[in-house]
């Protein structure tokens, strides 16, 4: 009856210990995408702006009062055309003031001459002396000098004349215009630019991390946001040596080859690049997020067909804007984590959720 009692004891001991057994947790859900973007980059596209090759900027040469101006913003402008003008009021004063110099000059001079003359024939004749005759001819040649120096002035002042038309230096386009009748302006103050409707370039910002795809006379093609019909074709004409230390980007000048006159400065360009060759055809592309590292080597997470992490070693290439380059470790087709990969352990068991593109 002992033994009977002590084995019921010890059952009821068992079952009250006995605690039901807890479910597993749930799968962890986790962001995958499917391995299928080919590594080989696409033609690199950027916005640019149509600008003039050559333009200058043009201004008097003298300080004066406009008195007219012959040119409008935008007009067309051919070599030569009088853009402007100033009162040459007092800048013809001096022209006759510096004819007048001449003339007075010519005659001290003429009278000079005869005078050296002269005083040779008394010299032949032992009636003056060496000296008396040397200072004749110092004066002539003194009279000579003043001769040259009032001429010189007077051709000064004949340019200062021609320098109140301010004329255009090439063909053209007027860009810039800040000229009124009646204002006053300092010799050398910029008046217009004009810029030449011969030679177009198109200004792009390119980020360094493009830079590789970028060559001095490559082929790009170009289209005007005005008319996404037409395509124009340029060449890589300059790049930039240095960075832009705001934008951290390369100035690349592009020339338009076929410009037209639908062509407008000003205008936004579509610029596209030829596309990068492909070095690596089983090289495929993932998102930088996707990639972590372990004891210094870089790997990935595959997820099985059980849905079961898997930690996978891998060799990248370049480093990209939109990913990073998987050399080798990967295949087309296979289902990595792109999100989350640092709390991911071995075997983990998670439940997919695919990367849904915009």
């Amino acid at each position: 009856m002992r033994h009977l009692l002590f084995g019921l004891l010890a059952l009821i001991l068992l079952v009250a210990c006995d605690k039901p057994v807890e479910p597993p947790p749930p799968p962890r859900p986790a962001l995958v995408m499917q391995v299928a973007d080919s590594a080989t980059e696409t033609a690199m596209s950027l916005i640019g702006q149509v600008q003039p090759r050559y333009e200058s900027a043009q201004g008097f040469r003298i300080a004066g009062k406009i008195i007219e101006r012959r040119v409008e913003m935008g007009a067309r402008v051919s070599k030569g055309q009088v853009i402007a003008r100033l009162d040459a009021t007092d800048s013809q004063l001096n022209a006759a003031a510096a004819a007048a110099e001449v003339a007075s000059a010519e005659a001290s001079h003429a009278l000079a001459v005869a005078e050296v003359a002269r005083q040779r024939q008394l010299f032949a004749k032992k009636f003056i002396s060496a000296s008396a005759l040397d200072i004749k001819e110092s004066e002539l040649k003194e009279s000579s000098a003043r001769l040259a120096k009032v001429k010189a002035q007077a051709n000064i002042s004949g340019n200062q004349t021609q320098y109140t038309t301010l004329t255009a230096d090439r063909d053209g386009v007027v860009s810039f215009i800040q000229a009124e009748p009646g204002q006053v302006v300092a010799a050398g103050d910029v008046i217009v630019r004009i810029a030449d409707i011969h030679t177009v370039d198109v200004l792009v910002a390119v980020p360094e991390s493009r830079m590789a795809e970028v060559k001095l006379q490559a082929p790009v093609l170009l289209k005007m946001w005005a008319d996404q019909q037409k395509t124009y074709t340029g060449i890589v004409r300059e790049i930039a040596p240095t960075a832009d230390a705001a934008t951290r980007t390369f100035n690349v000048r592009i020339t338009l080859e076929n410009t037209d006159a639908a062509v407008k400065f000003g205008m936004t360009a579509g610029v596209r690049f030829a596309a990068p060759s492909a070095t690596n055809d089983s090289s495929v592309l993932i998102p930088s997020r996707a990639l972590t590292a372990n004891n210094g080597k870089s790997q990935v997470w595959v997820i099985d067909a059980n849905n079961h992490a898997q930690p996978r070693a891998v060799e990248t290439g370049e480093f990209r804007e939109d990913g990073v380059v998987i050399r080798s470790g990967l295949s087309t087709g296979e289902t990595i984590a792109i999100a989350g990969v640092h709390t991911l352990t071995k075997d983990q068991l998670v439940r997919p959720v695919m990367e849904t593109k915009p």
